[in-house]
């Protein structure tokens, strides 16, 4: 082969070899970017699931907390509910002791402002104007007594009550010292009948709460009055007021 087409034939092949070299060179730096941008890709997923995963706990977390308040809320509901139950029970199994008392007319049994009150009225236990009680009026009380202190846990609070006419006597310069006088009489026989003295306590109210209008002589005689109200317990207090006496 004459010297010259041997060197021409070798140029033609250094050029063909270093077109295929770039070539693949393109090749291989197209692949290089194309797997960098890949990776930033998938480093950019990897950042969006972290704050995906971030806000999810954050969201398991409250609905967590708000789970766990409204289960408190139904537990705390569901022991009112048994407390309410069990004073409801309470309540009614009094009820069946006084009924004897109360078909005679000795006393009455009423809700007053969501409170369970044993009312018994002047002509059973006191003569008018006194804070002495009658025969009658202690053997009430006598068989009150006992039914009160059968109840465990509950207070009680003797109301004394008179009517709007003025009563003006050495012992008794007002109305509020005959209510208070008359309250104490009653509280003290009833712990002599078994109340215990801690769980009992005697206010005056003088004329200041009528049960019924003093404008007839009927009305003022159910206004002098003696009320043992139940007092609840504010934890447990259950809603009698569909049981109230309408005005």
């Amino acid at each position: 082969m004459h010297k010259a087409s041997w060197v021409l034939l070798l140029a033609v092949s250094l050029m063909l070899t270093a077109g295929c070299k770039k070539d693949e060179l393109r090749t291989k730096d197209a692949r290089i970017a194309e797997l960098e941008s890949q990776g930033q890709a998938t480093g950019t997923s990897l950042d969006q699931c972290k704050k995906d995963r971030e806000n999810l706990n954050k969201l398991v977390k409250g609905y967590t907390g708000e789970i766990n308040a409204m289960e408190a809320a139904l537990a705390e509901a569901a022991a009112r509910e048994a407390r309410a139950a069990k004073r409801l029970q309470e309540y009614n199994s009094m009820l069946k002791q006084l009924k004897s008392m109360i078909d005679s007319g000795k006393l009455t049994v009423r809700i007053v402002r969501n409170k369970m009150v044993i009312e018994l009225p002047e002509a059973v236990l006191f003569p008018s104007g006194s804070a002495k009680l009658k025969k009658e009026g202690i053997r009430v009380l006598a068989e009150l007594g006992p039914v009160l202190a059968s109840i465990q846990g509950r207070e009680f609070q003797v109301g004394g009550h008179t009517d709007n006419k003025p009563i003006k006597t050495k012992r008794f310069p007002s109305n509020w010292e005959l209510s208070g006088a008359r309250a104490i009489d009653v509280a003290e026989l009833l712990i002599e009948y078994g109340v215990p003295g801690n769980r009992i306590s005697a206010a005056a109210y003088a004329d200041t709460q009528p049960s019924e209008s003093n404008e007839t002589k009927e009305g003022r005689a159910k206004n002098r009055r003696i009320e043992i109200a139940l007092q609840p317990n504010l934890d447990e207090l259950p809603d009698l007021s569909s049981f109230e006496d309408e005005d």
